[in-house]
Formats: structure tokens, C-alpha cells, sequence
């Protein structure tokens, strides 16, 4: 039993091409005239250049600062607050944490103020024991 199968041969349709209006190309060149004036106006913001976020030193919050204490060791302080932004060899018993941040595209997307001129500074005093005896600057950090 042979089955036989028949296929019908393809036949094309001619396409009906018709030329466009002129009110009809008008309108598209018009619309795509104020498409491309968009595109380049807002083009200035979405080509721009990215910065990037530059943060310099160590952010640090009163919350954080205020865990630290006087008769703190050396040790304490850097578990706590992380490495001193200035270690000055000739004032061996001060360290400085200072914390400068200009904001980048992403800063400035998300509404983050720049933080500048040292503006937030926290100064730790130690002896000659390396015990904290003075904190200066918990004023100028934020609160959280």
C-alpha cells in the first residue's frame, strides 16, 4: 500500500504597491523631525559623561564615634572606626579621620550632598600609652 501524496505548487500574489500621499510622507517626515529634535535635545543629559562617586577617608556617624571612649587603646579605636585617614609621624598620639565625598552621576541621581573642606573631622587623642585621652569633632559628623 504506497500512499500518494500531493502537494499544490506555490502561487504568488503580486504585492499591491501603492506611492504614499504627500500629506502622508508629510506627516512622517514631520513627526520624524520632532522625534530626532527630542532625542537630541535630551540627548545632553543621556550622553553625558559618567563620574564617578568619589568618597576620600572615612565615613564615620556620631553613632559610631560616640562607642569610643576615653582609656580606649589604640586597638579599640581602629576595630571601631577603621584606619585614621592622617597618622602625622611628627604628632604620633593624634589621629585624624577626615571625610571629604563628591557626588558622581550616581550621588547626584539619588540626591547625596557633597561633603567638602574637611567638613567632617574627628580628632582622637592619645597618651604616650597609646590610651585615648581626648575626642574633638563629634559635632561635625551626621548623625546616622
Amino acid at each position: 500500500m504506497s500512499h500518494l501524496i500531493m502537494i499544490k505548487p506555490l502561487t504568488f500574489r503580486p504585492l499591491n504597491l501603492r506611492p504614499l500621499s504627500h500629506s502622508g510622507a508629510l506627516r512622517k517626515l514631520v513627526i520624524t523631525g520632532v522625534l530626532s529634535a527630542t532625542v537630541a535635545m535630551s540627548g545632553c543629559s543621556l550622553l553625558s559623561v559618567y563620574k564617578i562617586d568619589l568618597p576620600q577617608g572615612t565615613p564615620i556617624t556620631q553613632t559610631q564615634a560616640q562607642k569610643l571612649k576615653v582609656g580606649m587603646n589604640q586597638n579599640q579605636v581602629l576595630y571601631i572606626l577603621g584606619s585614621p585617614a592622617i597618622k602625622d609621624t611628627l604628632k604620633p598620639n593624634r589621629w585624624d579621620y577626615i571625610y571629604d565625598y563628591q557626588a558622581g552621576t550616581e550621588g547626584q541621581r539619588k540626591g547625596i550632598a557633597d561633603v567638602k573642606n574637611a567638613s567632617q573631622h574627628l580628632i582622637v587623642y592619645f597618651d604616650a600609652n597609646g590610651v585615648v585621652t581626648r575626642i574633638e569633632g563629634l559635632e561635625s559628623l551626621p548623625a546616622s
